[in-house]
């Protein structure tokens, strides 16, 4: 009888760090930015946990570094694996080359299809599509090292400015809200010093940070599945370095030093109904529209008048994260690797 297998293809942070600083990028900034990978190391931890779980379905969990995953995917027969892409990326990261390579050996994946993998990674681009899908995202102008590539609207409420293709809060310092057209020229200026990357500069949103959260765990899944919920992080947005003392190597030296804590979550519907209705909406028009499905997250500001702005949507989320975890106890009531199994199984047993 044929294995089924279940490929997990992930990027480590360690074979993006070296490739960045070979590319002639300061080790620091390209050790801030592998650190997006961070969940890949994190997960790493879970290998054994994953693999015992997907065991007793009769499912061989196969964790592929992505390196690997042209000669594993070339081998593997389609009609018995699925594969499940840890991370995206098109600029610094190139995790989204797995679900491409996926779907020309005719393997099916777990995930959005491949296009969305690298439209989730320009925030400028994703947030022209989404705009002309109807979705409440704030207008954003483009600027490159000082220079605007798309000017910014005009803004009461100041502007925030972070760059155009970097995650995990990298380029987002604590100076990132401001209120000028000159000093959001200015901090371009500084994230294309740093990381020679645009920069997005989007109207300044007040509110409360939200995370939205899916995974189709049951065939039957659908956006009634979707968890939102408050990230308090203590300020009035995550910064760079809070999201560095959260994951990977960081977050145990954090711990090793009793200086971890994780932001507090907050479940959206049972204090404020209507704007989880709202979020769910935007979730069916994520899932009808754009194509979203299987897993994915997006985040959001919400006002006290309950109105919800949509900042950006994940299509690889932090699956070992604090609050993709939360999301799979409190909805599935299932650990990570319960949730991960089931979902591949699913899938691959029907």
């Amino acid at each position: 009888m044929p294995t089924h297998e279940l490929i997990l293809v992930y990027e480590p942070e360690a074979a993006c760090l070296a490739r960045l600083v070979a590319a002639g990028m300061a080790r620091a900034r390209a050790g801030e930015i592998a650190s997006y990978l961070a969940q890949s190391t994190d997960l790493a931890l879970e290998f054994d946990a994953i693999s015992d779980a997907c065991a007793a379905r009769g499912i061989v969990f196969r964790p592929v570094e992505l390196d690997r995953a042209a000669s594993v995917l070339g081998a593997t027969d389609p009609a018995h694996a699925i594969v499940w892409t840890l991370t995206d990326g098109i600029a610094y990261f190139r995790g989204s080359a797995a679900p491409a390579l996926a779907r020309l050996g005719g393997v099916a994946a777990i995930g959005s299809d491949d296009s969305l993998f690298a439209l989730c990674q320009d925030k400028f681009r994703a947030g022209a599509v989404l705009a002309a899908l109807g979705l409440p995202v704030p207008a954003g102008g483009l600027a490159r090292d000082g220079v605007w590539l798309a000017p910014a609207p005009a803004s009461p409420s100041g502007y925030f400015v972070k760059p155009n293709r970097l995650g995990a809060k990298i380029g987002i310092w604590k100076d990132s809200r401001c209120t000028t057209e000159e000093q959001a020229l200015a901090l371009s200026r500084r994230i294309f010093a740093a990381y020679g990357d645009d920069a997005i500069v989007q109207p300044y949103v007040a509110g409360q940070n939200a995370r939205a959260s899916f995974l189709a765990v049951s065939p039957a899944a659908d956006a009634r599945d979707i968890g939102s919920v408050f990230v308090d992080a203590g300020g009035d947005f995550q910064t760079m370095e809070d999201s560095l003392a959260l994951y990977g190597e960081t977050r145990a030296q954090a711990r090793s030093a009793g200086a971890y804590f994780e932001p507090a979550l907050a479940q959206i519907a049972a204090t404020r109904p209507q704007a989880a209705k709202h979020i769910e909406a935007i979730g069916v028009a994520l899932m009808e529209k754009l194509g979203l499905r299987d897993v994915f997250s997006y985040d959001l500001r919400l006002e006290a008048d309950d109105t919800v702005h949509l900042i950006e949507f994940e299509v690889c989320p932090g699956l070992p994260c604090f609050d993709f975890r939360a999301y799979c106890k409190s909805q599935w009531g299932l650990t990570l690797a319960e949730a991960m199994t089931d979902t591949a199984a699913n899938r691959l047993l029907g």
